[in-house]
Order: C-alpha cells, then structure tokens, then sequence
C-alpha cells in the first residue's frame, strides 16, 4: 500500500482498494494486512505536522 500520492481523493482510493483486497484474502491472512495497514497509517500520522497550540 502506498498512500503518499498528494491528492486525498487518491489517497482514499487507494486506501479502499487495499482493503478490498484485504478482505478478498483468506481469514488467516487478514490480521497481518490490517496490521501492515495500522502500521503505514500510524507512520503517516506521526510524520505529519503538529498542531502547535496542542
């Protein structure tokens, strides 16, 4: 999965169309594919800008 692109409309895309194929995997393999996908978007939220006045 990457969601780097710059548009959000492609990011959301993107997004959905990882999780379809998620859920098209045998249940045995969906928990690491979900767990890749928290990962990346834990990542994504860390390395964003912080709201300075938090």
């Amino acid at each position: 999965m990457s969601m780097d692109a710059g548009d959000p409309r492609e990011r959301r895309e993107d997004l959905l169309s990882t999780l379809e194929v998620i859920e098209g995997q045998p249940l045995s393999d969906r928990a690491a594919a979900y767990a890749a996908v928290h990962d990346e978007l834990a990542r994504r939220l860390e390395s964003g800008p912080r709201d300075a006045h938090a």
